[in-house]
């Protein structure tokens, strides 16, 4: 491999059949520069990056430390392994930054509060187990303690990789923070608590995952099929009427008009996972 661009002594651009890679590796570019071949022994991960985010991943790799590259690289590895999903690698860069900068904050005696980590420990269990051992491996590796909620950031970077392999997090928080907002929708309605190993609520979180991916991604769900959704504002009058408050309150927040099909399949969870709940607690 010949390097093209010296990003740091750890990191380096190269050019393989007209594309670009980032290649990393302990000292890969020590004493090196462009044109200059490296040792492909050292070379320890790879990344091939979209056009729009490579200049971007690049300045990252020039302050993050090889270190956190490496846990972030593995946290991610487990990921893939555990969850038996594609998950894109631009992940591990911004994982890697996020990491670095908890942990330098954690050195300056500021933590932040994640105010959805009751949220991530219930509606994202293998993320959030898989975040607990990436702080586990920092402990290890780093001899930084991470309190919980670092866990939880990092289960909703993994959650947002699989979402749509963009290298921001806005997408995996917004869909997390909808949910909340719904289930305490039917909460306060109902005056109820749900069991979050009930496989009732399993189902009515996973249809809430895929209805707030399609909402802020913009696509609709929509049928003409009317006749149905009559029968079912009937025969689940009470959870229909909770569904409603739900549709005032995406239309007040968020400007988005629930369709008549999407209230027909939340207005079935409701009354589902409801239904549940109050058979257990009798």
């Amino acid at each position: 491999m010949v390097i093209k661009r010296v990003l740091t002594n750890n990191a380096v651009v190269v050019e393989e059949d007209g594309i670009e890679k980032i290649v990393c590796g302990k000292g890969i570019a020590y004493k090196k520069r462009s044109g200059m071949e490296i040792d492909i022994s050292l070379v320890n991960q790879t990344f091939i990056l979209e056009e729009n985010s490579k200049h971007h991943f690049e300045d990252l790799l020039k302050d993050v430390p090889l270190p956190f590259v490496e846990i972030a690289h593995d946290i991610v590895d487990q990921a893939k392994m555990q969850l038996a999903k594609q998950i894109s690698d631009v992940v591990i860069l911004t994982l890697s930054d996020h990491i670095y900068a908890a942990t330098q904050r954690i050195k300056e005696g500021v933590e932040i509060h994640n105010s959805l980590l009751w949220e991530i420990q219930n509606y994202y269990e293998l993320e959030y187990e898989i975040g607990k051992n990436g702080i586990q491996m920092i402990h290890d590796r780093l001899n930084v303690d991470l309190p919980d909620d670092e866990a939880g950031f990092i289960a909703l970077h993994i959650v947002n990789a699989q979402i749509n392999g963009d290298h921001e997090m806005d997408s995996a928080y917004k869909i997390t923070k909808l949910i909340q907002e719904i289930t305490t929708i039917v909460r306060y309605f109902y005056s109820t608590n749900f069991d979050s190993s009930d496989i009732y609520y399993y189902r009515f979180l996973t249809h809430l995952k895929f209805f707030a991916i399609r909402m802020f991604s913009g696509k609709v769900m929509d049928s003409n099929d009317l006749e149905l959704l009559d029968v079912i504002k009937e025969k689940y009058s009470l959870a229909h009427a909770c569904v409603l408050k739900i549709k005032d309150f995406l239309m007040q927040k968020y400007d988005y008009l629930l369709t008549d099909e999407e209230l027909m399949y939340l207005t079935i969870h409701v009354h589902r996972v409801v239904n549940k709940a109050a058979n257990k607690n009798h």
